[in-house]
């Protein structure tokens, strides 16, 4: 049984002049694959699936844990669909954390042996979920040398996406007011993090639960949404909105709370469900112009900039949450772990809302 979950690997390939020693090439290694859209009993851990050959930019990695991120759950669920069906089977997942297997010809940044973390696109095909991973350079840093691989692996998916937010497109600086709607969860908390570290002054929307844990994290102000009207609660307007739950009551609380020249930013953009409806064809120019003419409502309106906002590989942004790791400014715990071959009950729990914090996969 057990010979069946490693992987098979074939000839040994010279590294030199730029590392010595040699490197193996995988040919194949155990997956989670997505054969076909549905509920957790769809998924699939087939222990032979191909692992490409290397791009120039492009590093293997080892897994030894990746996290379960609310992304996974709804691609598998059709999410995207305009996008990922036609080149089902798909491997989800978009965290890792292990160690550098084997790297492109054009790669400096990471040397094989070397344990990193990173996170792959949202509309990467070969996702994380499997003994070997590929990602771009860009794409992975070194892990923050006092987390484990469970630890690292919850990180960058979330704190990329509110770093683009944050940092990208709304520059927050020292001495700004931002406001985080839902920071319970892995990007609000990440995001309510960076905020701090920042300099800036921090209120956040939660649950009852996550209210010390926020305060604990550094937020000023943390209101409880399910018993407390937000926009009367909130003390003053603010430069910089994350809205992580992005529905139209939380759209315009964000926007009304904002200053002149502020940022709101949703994670709930509608590109992806607009061109699952409409196909890629029509759905994404739909979209684009539904876009268009908020930020130019808002704009005109109210002053403010409007944006939908995703995740993307920002190596400048990962090395700096490597070092707010490191230097104990940023970290989204875990809750429970499951082996690899768990991962059907992984996600069930994550769809029945079981467990509702951060869920890692880990690989032996």
């Amino acid at each position: 049984m057990r010979a069946l979950l490693r992987c098979r690997a074939s000839k040994f390939e010279h590294r030199s002049p730029f590392l010595a020693g040699f490197r193996t090439i995988v040919t194949t290694c155990r997956a989670v694959v997505l054969p076909h859209f549905g509920g957790p009993e769809v998924l699939q851990l087939r222990s032979d699936v191909e692992v490409p050959n290397l791009k120039p930019d492009e590093v293997l990695v080892r897994a030894r844990a990746v996290s379960i991120n609310p992304l996974d759950t709804r691609m598998r669920s059709g999410y995207g669909r305009s996008i990922f069906e036609p080149l089902l089977p798909v491997i989800l997942g978009r965290d890792i954390s292990g160690e550098v297997a084997a790297v492109g010809s054009s790669v400096r940044s990471v040397s094989v042996g070397e344990e990193v973390f990173g996170a792959l696109h949202p509309t990467a095909v070969r996702g994380t979920y499997a003994d070997y991973a590929i990602l771009s350079a860009d794409e992975l840093s070194a892990k923050p040398g006092s987390f484990t691989h469970v630890e690292a692996s919850a990180i960058p998916f979330a704190a990329l996406t509110a770093w683009r937010a944050l940092k990208s497109t709304a520059r927050i600086k020292e001495g700004q007011r931002v406001l985080v709607i839902g920071g319970g969860g892995a990007v609000g908390y990440a995001a309510v993090q960076i905020s701090v570290a920042s300099g800036c002054h921090v209120a956040t929307t939660c649950g009852s639960q996550s209210i010390d844990k926020l305060l604990a994290a550094g937020a000023e102000q943390a209101v409880d949404y399910t018993t407390e009207g937000i926009e009367f609660t909130m003390e003053g307007k603010f430069d910089a909105v994350l809205d992580t739950i992005g529905v139209p009551d939380t759209e315009r609380i964000g926007i009304h709370l904002l200053n002149r020249g502020g940022h709101y930013m949703t994670l709930q953009g509608e590109a992806a469900s607009l061109t699952d409806r409409y196909g890629l064809v029509f759905g994404l120019p739909i979209a684009t112009s539904i876009l268009l003419q908020k930020q130019l409502q808002y704009r005109c309106s109210h002053g403010i900039e409007y944006w939908w906002t995703y995740m993307r590989a920002d190596s400048e942004g990962l090395d700096e949450i490597r070092r707010l790791c490191e230097a104990g400014k940023l970290k989204i715990p875990v809750e429970k772990t499951f082996p690899i071959t768990q991962v059907m009950e992984a996600h069930e729990a994550k769809d029945k809302n079981t467990i509702p914090g951060k869920v890692v996969l880990e690989l032996d």
